[in-house]
């Protein structure tokens, strides 16, 4: 089990391999690059319509980019020799019955026939044309994950599912927070422009050293905290509508699809595999 520099430049299915074959543990940011990377959001499919709706209601956290039929853990179209199963690097699993969840490296033992996996696009998508830009990911340059907090904006609710909006954080001087801006606003699938930049108070974060999810922030003098939506926002919806079972990704550990990432500013239909 490893995570490190030489698996950065793998493609999108050999990094798959890697984790499905536990070589590979740990944050994709960075990794995969050129290819779209989503969120988990594994359902029974008793629960998929409201959250489906409650997707549709909030694209900026929630950007649908594939949805599995109920059982199948393929999903043809974000990749050929996909599993959701087995090709994250790390899992939670929630029950009705207990509070918090359960980390899981694989999901042999909960998979169900009824499970219906939904994509949804991550801001590590368009962190590749960021860094192409010459600017700064403090959380690249450390190989350490993102800083995710919970704020005081809320979602639309569907059915159970509701609650507040997660962002994720990068901090950047002045003149690269305006670039930052403008190239992640192309990238709608994988939520687009900032919720929010500068105090976050204003959003409800009491404290910046201490993010609810991931790792702390290393800012420099001078940097302006900028804030995403965030696909760890589904988490909190699920939490609250504690369905059966549900399972979500580790937050940072992605789904690296066969996707173009320089296609998340398109809808889905426009979405092409990544050059090879």
């Amino acid at each position: 089990m490893a995570s490190g520099e030489g698996f950065r430049q793998l493609s999108a299915p050999d990094l798959r391999r890697a984790i499905r074959d536990a070589r590979f543990r740990g944050p994709t940011a960075g990794y995969g690059r050129g290819c779209l990377q989503g969120n988990l959001a594994i359902l029974p499919a008793a629960q998929a319509g409201d959250f489906l709706r409650y997707c549709v209601n909030n694209p900026k956290p929630c950007p649908l980019i594939g949805v599995s039929e109920p059982g199948s853990p393929h999903l043809p179209a974000l990749g050929a020799d996909l599993d959701v199963r087995t090709d994250v690097a790390g899992y939670r699993v929630f029950r009705r019955e207990e509070d918090g969840y359960r980390s899981a490296a694989d999901l042999a033992d909960v998979w169900r026939d009824d499970l219906v996996t939904f994509v949804l696009g991550c801001s590590f998508s368009f962190e590749d044309a960021i860094l192409r830009a010459g600017i700064r990911l403090a959380h690249v340059e450390a190989g350490c994950n993102v800083p995710m907090y919970v704020t005081s904006l809320e979602t639309s609710p569907s059915g159970p599912f509701g609650g507040p909006v997660v962002v994720s954080m990068r901090a950047f001087s002045a003149a690269d927070a305006i670039q930052a801006v403008l190239l992640s606003d192309r990238y709608r699938l994988a939520h687009g422009a900032p919720v929010h930049f500068g105090d976050p108070a204003e959003i409800g974060i009491a404290d910046l050293s201490r993010p609810d999810f991931g790792d702390p922030p290393n800012l420099r003098p001078g940097e302006i905290p900028v804030f995403w939506a965030c696909g760890v926002t589904p988490q909190m919806a699920i939490r609250q509508a504690r369905p059966e079972i549900a399972i979500t990704h580790e937050p940072g550990h992605m789904l690296v699809t066969d996707l173009s990432a320089d296609a998340a500013e398109f809808s889905l239909g426009g979405v092409r595999p990544a050059s090879t």
